[in-house]
């Protein structure tokens, strides 16, 4: 059964990124679809896969994480206005029955993803 999946890591403050804002959507032609919010827990994930079973489709997706308003939760200094908000990963399903994990690790600065498993 395919999944998608995610984490969130802090490389600033070397922790899991905890209550990280996620947006998930389907990229349809030059249509973008939201599909799912969600937020990281304490571990920098989030409670359950953004896709399993049905919900899981080859197509692309764009993921959406709110690193601005959670570097300044935890009150890490970055630049006004920050010089990384939103920082959307734009990816494609190829595999109907692979686990896509889709990490990001991220500083006031710098990003970072790679397909993990």
């Amino acid at each position: 059964m395919g999944r998608l999946s995610t984490h969130v890591l802090d490389t600033a403050n070397g922790k899991p990124a905890k209550s990280v804002a996620i947006e998930l959507f389907a990229i349809e032609g030059d249509q973008r679809r939201s599909i799912l919010k969600t937020t990281t827990n304490a571990d920098g994930r989030t409670d359950a896969p953004l896709m399993i079973g049905e919900a899981f489709r080859v197509g692309t997706f764009e993921l959406v994480f709110d690193v601005g308003a959670y570097f300044r939760s935890v009150a890490t200094a970055t630049a006004d206005p920050p010089f990384l908000d939103l920082v959307p990963i734009r990816f494609t399903i190829a595999e109907p029955d692979g686990h896509y994990h889709v990490p990001l690790l991220v500083s006031p600065w710098s990003y970072s993803t790679y397909r993990g498993s």
